[in-house]
């Protein structure tokens, strides 16, 4: 019984875990005609290799990935734009231009 108690607490705690972090994203603007988002998790993890992209009128425009750095620079598209970062189900954030700060 004991043992089942210690299995049951054991899978709990790891599905936990998987889901204990949120993705994050924040982006600015460079003041030279370039953004920069900056993008991890609320753990502490990199979002290194994580998908990104600047999507325009429903278009993507701009793709890559995050930097070893954990971030993403590129030339300010001119209109309204949103930047995209997602690590899959449930880790996906968009930040758009206009809350995006000088």
């Amino acid at each position: 019984m004991i043992k089942k108690i210690f299995i049951s607490l054991l899978v709990m705690g790891f599905s936990s875990s998987l889901f204990a972090h949120s993705a994050l994203m924040n982006c600015f603007d460079n003041g030279d005609e370039t953004v920069t988002c900056e993008g991890g998790f609320s753990d502490g993890s990199s979002a290194n290799g994580v998908k990104f992209a600047i999507v325009q009128n429903g278009k993507s425009i701009i793709s890559g990935k995050f930097g070893e750095d954990s971030s993403y620079t590129f030339k300010k598209p001119n209109g309204t734009y949103e930047a995209h970062l997602d690590a899959g189900e449930g880790h996906k954030v968009v930040v758009k231009s206009k809350d995006i700060a000088e």
